[in-house]
C-alpha cells in the first residue's frame, strides 16, 4: 500500500496491512490503524469502510489457526463499546503480535488523553448486571 496516499487520506498512520490468504497478503480486505482509530476497508470495486475509534476499544485477543501458525498469521479480535461494531476481527494478519502491541500503545495514548478508564467502559449495553465498586449494581 502506498503509504503516502494513507496518510493523506487518515492521517498519521501507525500500521497498514491486508488479510493474508495462503500467507500472502492478496486479499482486498485492508486494515489500517492510525493514532485515532481502527478502520477496515472491503472491496474493489464497491468499497465498504468501517471505522472503531481507540479510546472505545477495550479488550484485544489472539487466535490462531493451524494453517495461520504455518504461515507466520494471525487473528486479532477488537472488542468495543462502538455501536456498530462491538467486535471487529483482524482476520489473517502477518506479525498479529506486533499489530496488537501497537494498537495497545494507540488505544492506552487515546484512553489518557479522553482520561476513559475501564470503569466508563461498563454499562448495561453489555447485556448482564454489573456490580460497580459503591456496591450498587447497574
Amino acid at each position: 500500500m502506498n503509504m503516502e496516499k494513507l496518510r493523506r487520506d487518515y492521517g498519521n498512520v501507525l500500521w497498514a496491512g491486508r488479510k493474508c490468504i495462503l500467507g500472502l497478503p492478496i486479499s482486498f480486505t485492508r486494515y489500517i490503524v492510525t493514532d485515532t482509530s481502527l478502520y477496515t476497508k472491503i472491496g474493489l470495486l464497491n468499497i465498504k469502510e468501517d471505522e472503531i475509534e481507540l479510546y472505545r476499544v477495550y479488550d484485544k485477543q489472539i487466535s490462531f489457526t493451524l494453517f495461520q501458525r504455518m504461515v507466520r498469521c494471525g487473528t486479532i479480535t477488537v472488542i468495543s463499546k462502538d455501536k456498530d461494531t462491538p467486535d471487529k476481527k483482524l482476520i489473517s494478519v502477518r506479525n498479529p503480535r506486533e499489530v496488537k502491541r501497537i494498537l495497545d500503545e494507540a488505544v492506552k495514548v487515546q484512553r489518557d488523553k479522553y482520561y476513559v478508564r475501564g470503569r466508563d467502559m461498563i454499562g448495561n449495553d453489555l447485556g448482564h448486571d454489573v456490580e460497580l465498586d459503591d456496591g450498587f449494581v447497574e
